[in-house]
């Protein structure tokens, strides 16, 4: 029988696969005049495809991470529902940014701003993940008699340490936003490789 966070957690993957195909739509079809180089064109586009990989991880390893705690959370509270809430508006709005910072990554003076509105848009994303991770945490009684709560509670200092990475990306913006956009890449890596564990509890052993 689905435990009451089932219907939060299918809310919340409708989201990310919105979310996440929306980033192909903003690549459009090159055009070509008559005896144009369809090959060159393609090339010419390739802000649209590094912005487009780069969202794609972050908004993939961040449904991993979140469909991993959901599945350690037997009931919801309204805070939860709300917090929730605020990480899926700030997902779906990732689409937005990627676009403008696509259109502008050549640019000079103009990328530097589109890199900062990407950047500031992740900031947000990541800490308001840190809050729904942190309300969790913090008695436990969400979570199902399997997590360890309070080596669950002990993670949120890396999990922090690791959301510090994104101001950095903001003062990064203005200085290089190829640079900006390939920061973002490693922290999305950083997030795929099981940076919010879900501990549990040990198992007796058995004769």
């Amino acid at each position: 029988m689905p435990n009451e966070s089932s219907r939060v957690e299918a809310f919340s993957d409708g989201v990310f696969a919105i979310a996440i195909t929306l980033l192909i739509l903003e690549i459009k079809v090159p055009k070509v005049g008559e005896h144009g180089d369809l090959w060159r064109a393609l090339g010419e586009q390739w802000p649209s495809y590094a912005a487009y990989v780069v969202s794609f991880l972050v908004i993939g390893i961040m449904w991993v991470n979140h469909h991993q705690v959901f599945s350690y959370v037997a009931r919801v509270d309204r805070t939860l529902m709300f917090l929730n809430l605020l990480v899926l508006m700030v997902v779906a709005a990732v689409p937005w940014p990627t676009a403008m910072l696509a259109e502008y990554l050549r640019e000079d003076r103009t990328s530097h701003v589109a890199a900062a509105v990407y950047s500031l848009v992740m900031v947000v994303m990541a800490f308001t993940f840190q809050a729904l991770w942190w309300h969790l945490t913090r008695t436990g009684h969400l979570f199902d008699s399997r997590v360890d709560v309070p080596a669950a509670r002990a993670t949120r200092v890396r999990f922090a340490l690791g959301s510090l990475g994104y101001p950095v990306t903001v003062g990064l913006a203005f200085v290089s936003a190829p640079l900006t956009l390939a920061a973002h890449g490693l922290l999305a890596l950083y997030y795929g490789f099981n940076q919010v564990p879900v501990p549990t509890r040990q198992e007796p052993a058995t004769a």
